[in-house]
């Protein structure tokens, strides 16, 4: 099944986003994705349900069985909410590309955060999703990664 980008920007191996959490692959499989400067609005990268909805991250739960965290940032959690907006709410059923939240990556002053938006299959093995845009420019709405 594939997963979509839920923003535009470059996709990174997991192992080389800057959160050793994520890196390790603790929370499950995943990818980072670069964003582009400006605001940003965040989409769902499948059809579900909002488990879990907070400003800098939410928690997608696909095929009632699978969760896929989109989590904004690197540290954001410590802005409190600051520089994002959700447009949708915890408990809601989406569809593949519509809009959660939005934020300005590029507004990230402080040092020991930054924009790296994590998109993680939850407490799935690490062989159960495979990409082939590592490296490459994505944008909003288009196949991220597979995962079976």
């Amino acid at each position: 099944m594939p997963l979509l980008s839920p923003c535009d920007g470059r996709v990174v191996a997991i192992a080389d986003v800057r959160d050793p959490t994520f890196s390790a692959q603790l929370v499950g499989p995943g990818v980072g994705i670069e964003p582009v400067d400006g605001r940003q609005v965040v989409v769902a990268p499948a059809d579900g349900k909002l488990l879990k909805l907070d400003p800098h991250a939410f928690i997608l739960l696909v095929d009632d069985s699978v969760g896929v965290l989109v989590h904004l940032g690197i540290n954001t959690v410590r802005l409190e909410g600051r520089l994002f907006d959700v447009l949708a709410e915890q408990g809601q059923s989406v569809q593949a590309g519509e809009p959660i939240v939005a934020w300005d990556p590029s507004k990230i002053t402080d040092p020991d955060m930054e924009g790296t938006v994590v998109v993680v299959l939850m407490d799935q093995a690490a062989d159960s999703i495979s990409s082939d845009v590592i490296g490459r420019d994505i944008v909003a709405g288009t196949p991220l990664f597979e995962w079976r």
